[in-house]
């Protein structure tokens, strides 16, 4: 049970396919494409446009590349525990060049390579105090510039906050309803 159903076929407006247009092209702006995520937020268009369109920025426009992007928000997605962003951002991560033993080294807390623990860290102190050290911080200044440094904030962030709204809403994942196995691939995107 969900304390927020996905928003019912029926009751999707144009303001709705709307408020996904920063993030969905128009054919995947239905209730079956956008996915659980997408469609649960729509019961608040005006929230949900703002939202995906500062989330677009993360996954579109940042200055951190694909791979460090994934990492943190996987990392994000564990730390808070929510399973779905954690199983719908796995996919990405493989096409962003993470292996599994890389991916299990992200939700271990304890990856090998030293800029994917330095991105793990630093989000786990963002989880954990709400900001990074100043180890942290100059730690990264060598390895990313300054706006790399604040995409990496905004991206750890964007999905704790997410993750937040999935977890609260009890958003179930696609795969987890009755009646549907078919395994395909949804994103947050």
């Amino acid at each position: 049970m969900t304390r927020l159903a996905p928003l019912p076929d029926g009751e999707w407006t144009d303001d709705s396919r709307e408020a996904l247009r920063s993030l969905l092209p128009a054919e995947r702006r239905n209730p079956r494409d956008a996915g659980n995520v997408l469609s649960t937020l729509l019961h608040h268009p005006g929230l949900t446009h703002a939202y995906l369109t500062f989330n677009a920025h993360v996954l579109r426009d940042s200055t951190l590349p694909d791979r460090v992007r994934e990492i943190a928000v996987l990392r994000a997605a564990q730390r808070r525990g929510c399973e779905y962003l954690w199983h719908h951002h796995v996919p990405i991560a493989h096409r962003a060049g993470l292996t599994d033993a890389e991916i299990e080294g992200v939700h271990a807390g304890a990856p090998a390579d030293e800029t994917d623990r330095l991105v793990v860290n630093a989000a786990d102190e963002l989880h954990d105090r709400d900001a990074v050290t100043d180890a942290t911080w100059h730690a990264l200044g060598r390895v990313f510039d300054d706006r790399q440094r604040m995409d990496l904030v905004f991206t750890v962030g964007c999905y704790d906050l997410l993750a937040t709204a999935v977890n609260t809403f009890e958003i179930q994942d696609e795969d987890d309803e009755p009646g549907r196995r078919d395994g395909a691939e949804r994103s947050t995107r």
